[in-house]
């Protein structure tokens, strides 16, 4: 791919607001793309996503666009970051033949509810996409706007494929890896969301770092658990898109779905907090749909039934915290 390709960002949210510095400073020509034509003239006018990246000015050479259409018609490279709960219904309003023979490459973390597909599961469903990529891990949007180190991995079938987008994304302070495992790399991002929220509890309950060391260490093997029974590798989920980004988001100050579970965890109901929050905590219908799964694939996921029960049952976080340390003992087994 030819360094000045047109790269079309759809969602400003914090991530693809960051993405888009990120491969502007790189040379190539960014759109970033709103769903709401109000806040893209807001964009526009003030060259700062005050919603969802606070105090990062967008250069003038970054596009905003509301106009789908023509960001979707006119991109080389679509890079998706849409929430995973709305990535349907935007692709639902492109047409086939405007993305034939492009790179798409996804970067939202979640499964859908219902379906219980991945992102890039749900872009194929919608549209017929030869060249697809996941692009995932450790990768707050704030430290990523700031050229902080990050290190972060693309998966797709196509070796092609994840080396062409490493190759565009990769820079001094953002360094890619590939993997053809595109489940497990998803499966990852999206179910660390879920351990994030438990990890969130133990804050606002005030536990200690013995108890998220606990937490994180059984988290990772529900994920491997579910992984494995979906097909996917279990070394992925020791890397970055796994162990990587598990840590960071149950440790960040900047992980939203942590914040969530920390919220919950000093007495707040969900639906306070949710009224509260400009971005999507995809952690939150990420909780339905592993349960789904776990039931689906006959996996024991303890910690995520019980964030289950803390956010759909109003169960008392500190009482899911005890129920979990008086479960059967047992040998420790991944």
């Amino acid at each position: 791919m030819e360094k000045k390709i047109k790269i079309s960002v759809l969602g400003d949210g914090g991530w693809g607001t960051a993405l888009s510095l990120l491969l502007d400073r790189k040379g190539y020509s960014v759109t970033l793309w709103s769903a709401f034509r109000d806040y893209a003239g807001v964009l526009q006018e003030k060259r700062e996503n005050i919603k969802f990246l606070k105090g990062f000015r967008l250069p003038d050479s970054i596009s905003i666009s509301s106009d789908l259409d023509e960001v979707v018609r006119n991109g080389e490279l679509l890079i998706f970051a849409v929430p995973t709960q709305y990535l349907r219904s935007v692709l639902s309003r492109i047409r086939p033949e405007q993305i034939k023979g492009k790179t798409v490459v996804s970067v939202a973390k979640g499964i859908e509810k219902g379906t219980l597909l991945c992102p890039t599961e749900i872009i194929k469903a919608c549209l017929p996409c030869e060249r697809l990529a996941v692009l995932s891990g450790p990768s707050h949007a704030e430290e990523v706007a700031r050229k902080l180190p990050c290190c972060v991995v693309v998966a797709s079938s196509s070796r092609e494929v994840a080396q062409a987008v490493q190759e565009i994304f990769m820079d001094r302070s953002f360094r890619i890896y590939t993997s053809d495992d595109v489940s497990g790399v998803e499966l990852g991002g999206a179910v660390k969301n879920v351990i994030a929220i438990a990890a969130g509890i133990c804050d606002g309950l005030e536990f200690g770092s013995n108890t998220k060391a606990a937490l994180l260490s059984r988290g990772l093997s529900e994920i491997v658990r579910l992984g494995s029974r979906r097909g996917a590798q279990i070394n992925t989920f020791f890397g970055l898109s796994g162990l990587g980004d598990l840590v960071t988001t149950c440790i960040s100050e900047f992980g939203r779905n942590r914040k969530v579970g920390e919220l919950l965890g000093k007495g707040m109901k969900l639906s306070g907090i949710l009224l509260g929050m400009e971005m999507v905590a995809e952690g939150i219908e990420t909780t339905r749909s592993v349960m789904n799964l776990a039931a689906k694939y006959g996996v024991e996921m303890p910690i995520s039934n019980e964030v289950y029960k803390v956010l759909f049952e109003e169960k008392n976080p500190r009482q899911a915290v005890e129920d979990l340390m008086l479960r059967e003992p047992k040998m420790e087994v991944a």
